[in-house]
């Protein structure tokens, strides 16, 4: 474990998803673990949006309590189980599960540390991390479903949107039919032609008697 004061470098900076869309994917897994959490009777649940001054660290970090070495391994485990069966996603390392003290899931773009109580108060990472915003469980599901419920709404405009410039595009540029109506009047004068060229023998007909 880093010693007290220490920075801890987290994640592979190779592997940061920075868009919107990503972040938003991000919060959806660290919900998923804070859920965890409540269910196993972590404590003291908290979550750290960091800064963009480190941005390139990660962008959350989810803290929890427990009372007792098994009950921080059962939380880590279930918090792994989880993410790993429900959105097919592995932490990119782990540390700590042994003793239990400190247990550190880095998922790159969010960190999960499970501490036991009397670790946590040693080492004081919210302190570490003054910039960081920190938010309840219930203010970052509050704030999850809004930015879930706007994209939602994005989706749909842009849906009627597109959906409004189809018939317009239709009606342009209809099939010509002026021109195949031209046709049979062609064809008229041509029977008319026929008609005057049999008319001729009856005629000469007539001359002889």
């Amino acid at each position: 474990m880093p010693e007290r004061g220490a920075t801890i470098e987290i994640g592979d900076l190779s592997h940061r998803m920075t868009t919107t869309e990503a972040r938003q994917q991000t919060r959806i897994l660290v919900q998923a673990a804070v859920q965890v959490c409540e269910d196993k009777k972590g404590e003291d649940t908290r979550i750290l949006e960091l800064d963009p001054i480190d941005s390139g660290l990660s962008d959350f970090f989810l803290v929890t309590s427990a009372s007792n070495d098994r009950q921080s391994v059962a939380i880590a485990d279930e918090i792994e189980h989880k993410l790993k069966k429900e959105f097919g996603v592995f932490p990119n390392s782990v540390e700590g599960r042994q003793k239990g003290e400190w247990i550190l899931l880095d998922y790159v773009d969010f960190v999960v540390h499970v501490f036991l109580a009397e670790r946590r108060a040693f080492y004081d990472i919210e302190r570490l991390r003054k910039s960081a915003r920190p938010v309840s469980p219930a203010e970052f599901d509050a704030e999850l479903k809004t930015a879930l419920a706007e994209k939602t709404a994005a989706v749909r405009k842009k849906a009627a949107t597109k959906a409004k410039a189809k018939p317009a595009a239709a009606k342009v540029a209809p099939a010509p039919k002026k021109a195949v109506k031209k046709a049979p009047a062609k064809s008229a004068k041509k029977t008319a032609a026929k008609k005057a060229v049999k008319k001729i023998p009856a005629k000469k007909a007539a001359t002889k008697k």
